[in-house]
C-alpha cells in the first residue's frame, strides 16, 4: 500500500483491519510512506515493516537521490531513479506513468519483503499489485481495485500480465466486477466482489463526538457537504460551478468539502472566480469528519467517477438526503428518488438537484426515512476475506488456520 494518507482506499484498508480474527492471522503490511492520517488507526497487532536503505535514497528528490546513492556506491540505483524521473513525465494519464515507473522503483524495493507467506495482497491498484506479484513469496496472491478500471485511465497491456499472476482479483461492486471481465475477459473466473467494510455504530458514534455548531451556521442557511481528495476525479469544480448557480439564485447556502489533495491551488482560484470566499470551503484534513456530515443538511458527491466511495455508505449511515452525480458506478450505491438523487455531470443538474432538495422537505424526509430501511453494515464482508485467505471456492467462513498477509 502506498500510504495511509485520507483516501477512500486506505480508509477501507483500516476498516478491514479493524475487523480481523487476530487469533487466527499474523498481519504484516508494508507502507510506501510511513505518514497519513489513518497511522493512528493500525490495530496494534498489525506488524508495520521497515523501509528498506535503497528505498530511503530512492524516495528522495532526484538530484538528492541520484548524489545519494553514488555516495553509498550504488551507481545501479542512481541510474534507476534518473530513469524513473524521466519516465514519470512520459505517458497520458498520471496513473499510466505510474505503472511504467514501476520497472525502476521497484529496483529500490527489491528487499523489503524477505519472509514467506501463506497469502500477499496488494488492497490498491497499480504499485502495491506490482509489488504483492514482483516482489513478495507466498503461496496465494490476491490484488485489489478500488475504482471504475475504465475510468483510471490506466494502461491494460502492462496490468494483464500481473493479473495473470493473482489468485483473485478483488473490487468493490458489481458494477466495477463487470467493467473488469469486459477488460480482461481471460481473467474473469478470477474476479470476486467484497465490499468496502464500514460500521454503523462507529460511524454514528464517532459523529457524536463533537456536538458544538461546527459551522456557525446562520439562520434559514443550508449545509452541503462533501468528502474526498482535491482531484479532478472528484468532481469539485462542478460543485464550485454548481455553488456559484444557486448562489446567483438567491440560496442561502454553504458548501464544505473535508479533504486535501493536489488541486487545492486551482480549486482556491476557481473559487476566487466565482467570488465564493466564503460560501464554498475546503476545510482540508479532518481525523473524524462525522461530526461535520451529521451536522450537514445535505451530502454531496460530485464525482466524475468512483469504485463504491466509502463516504457515501457513511453519509447513508448518519441519515443524510444525499445527491450524487451519475457516474456509472452510482447506481450500487443511490437509487434516484428513493433513497438520494444522482444528477447529471454538469453544474446545472447539480444546482437543480439541490434546489430540489432544499425546496422539499417532504422530499428530504422521506429519503431519510428509506435510508432507515436499508441494511447499511458490511461487516460480514470480512468473512468473504477469510475464503479468500482459506483458498474457498464459496463465500463461507474459514476453516481457522492460521495464515499470515502482506499488503
Amino acid at each position: 500500500m502506498p500510504g495511509l494518507a485520507a483516501g477512500g482506499g486506505e480508509k477501507a484498508l483500516v476498516n478491514l483491519l479493524g475487523q480481523l480474527d487476530y487469533g487466527r492471522y499474523d498481519v504484516d503490511l508494508f507502507l510506501l510512506d510511513h505518514g497519513g492520517l489513518f497511522m493512528d488507526l493500525l490495530p496494534r497487532e498489525v506488524r508495520l515493516l521497515p523501509l528498506p536503505a535503497r528505498y530511503e535514497r530512492f524516495r528522495r528528490p532526484a538530484l538528492r537521490s541520484v548524489l545519494a546513492s553514488l555516495r553509498a556506491g550504488d551507481p545501479e540505483l542512481a541510474f534507476c531513479r534518473v530513469l524513473y524521473a524521466v519516465r514519470s513525465r512520459i505517458g497520458r494519464t498520471e496513473a499510466v506513468r505510474e505503472q511504467y515507473g514501476w520497472r525502476y522503483l521497484r529496483r529500490a524495493l527489491a528487499s523489503a519483503v524477505s519472509d514467506r507467506y501463506d497469502a500477499a495482497i496488494g488492497f490498491l491498484e497499480k504499485t502495491s499489485t506490482y509489488f504483492c506479484v514482483d516482489l513478495v513469496r507466498a503461496d496465494r496472491k490476491i490484488g485489489w481495485i478500488h475504482i471504475d478500471y475504465d475510468r483510471l485511465g490506466m494502461d491494460p497491456a502492462f496490468d494483464d500480465p500481473y493479473f495473470a499472476k493473482l489468485d483473485h482479483l478483488v473490487t468493490v461492486s458489481e458494477e466495477c466486477a463487470a467493467v473488469l471481465k469486459t477488460r480482461f475477459p481471460r481473467h474473469r473466473e478470477k474476479i470476486r466482489v467484497i465490499r468496502n467494510i464500514v460500521s454503523p455504530a462507529v460511524v454514528r458514534r464517532l459523529a457524536e463526538a463533537e456536538t458544538g455548531d461546527l459551522y456557525g451556521r446562520r439562520e434559514g442557511e443550508m449545509i452541503i457537504v462533501s468528502v474526498g481528495r482535491l482531484h479532478p476525479q472528484k468532481g469539485f469544480d462542478l460543485a464550485i460551478d454548481a455553488c456559484a448557480l444557486l448562489v446567483e439564485q438567491g440560496r442561502k447556502v454553504r458548501w464544505f468539502v473535508i479533504g486535501e489533495g493536489g488541486e487545492r491551488e486551482r480549486l482556491e482560484k476557481r473559487i476566487r472566480e466565482r467570488g465564493l470566499e466564503g460560501r464554498f470551503v475546503l476545510l482540508g484534513v479532518k481525523a473524524n469528519p462525522y461530526p461535520y456530515m451529521r451536522q450537514a443538511d445535505i451530502y454531496a458527491q460530485p464525482s466524475r467517477f468512483e469504485g463504491k466511495p466509502i463516504a457515501v455508505d457513511e453519509a447513508k449511515m448518519l441519515g443524510l438526503p444525499i445527491l450524487v452525480t451519475d457516474y456509472p458506478t452510482a447506481g450500487s450505491q443511490i437509487v434516484h428518488e428513493k433513497n438520494g438523487l444522482i444528477a447529471a455531470m454538469e453544474p446545472e443538474a447539480i444546482a437543480g438537484g439541490l434546489m430540489r432538495l432544499m425546496d422539499d422537505p417532504a422530499l428530504r424526509e422521506q429519503l431519510v426515512r428509506n435510508l432507515a430501511l436499508e441494511p447499511l453494515g458490511t461487516e460480514d464482508e470480512v468473512r468473504k476475506f477469510d475464503a479468500l485467505l482459506e483458498g474457498e471456492s464459496e463465500w463461507t467462513a474459514g476453516s481457522g488456520k492460521q495464515a499470515s498477509c502482506s499488503s
